[in-house]
């Protein structure tokens, strides 16, 4: 039987209430569902049909969310190998055929140039912080998002700055006494 801390349900669209389960972990940290409804209300006008980069990706719930509510295609970066398996379990038992998973490091795969990107998610495991201005650095300088492109960032509240593109506009954003997320529009 999985503990009840394991179980992550889809908070809507076409996979609502289905279950995502997860090997807990002390660095898996993922998206609590309050969190994913207010990100997935603002999101609710991009996320059709838009092409999505889920970069920390982690139990895969921000992908499989997207996904569920008709994003057309997810690429999720995952370092850790037994997260990478346990979301391909995930996506093979709800048939989700429009996620891919690549088990890789995402700063390095972000310094090689492919595509732009819709919507990108950047929710690195807390105190990670150089890895997100490295993260937001990259996505900039290789042109991971281009005109439009809206850009999700979660992170713990510090007294360390992170730097964002001036070019990056915030839309909407919540705090916490813990963390802040909030989405930025590129210009």
């Amino acid at each position: 039987m999985k503990n009840k801390k394991n179980i992550l349900r889809v908070i809507g669209g076409k996979f609502k209430k289905n279950k995502i389960y997860i090997k807990h972990s002390k660095i898996l940290r993922p998206t609590k569902n309050l969190v994913r409804e207010t990100l997935f209300n603002w999101l609710q006008k991009y996320i059709k049909n838009s092409i999505c980069l889920d970069c920390f990706s982690g139990s895969g719930i921000l992908g499989i969310e997207a996904i569920s509510r008709k994003a057309k295609f997810v690429t999720a970066l995952e370092i850790n190998k037994k997260n990478t398996k346990n979301i391909l379990k995930n996506l093979k038992k709800l048939k989700i055929f429009t996620m891919q998973v690549i088990s890789t490091d995402s700063i390095k795969w972000l310094k090689k140039k492919k595509i732009s990107y819709d919507i990108i998610f950047l929710d690195p495991p807390y105190k990670k912080y150089k890895i997100l201005e490295k993260s937001i650095f990259l996505i900039e300088k290789k042109k991971w998002a281009k005109k439009n492109t809206i850009i999700y960032i979660e992170q713990q509240i510090n007294k360390i700055k992170i730097k964002i593109p001036k070019n990056w506009i915030l839309i909407k954003e919540k705090k916490n006494k813990n963390f802040k997320y909030g989405i930025y529009k590129k210009k």
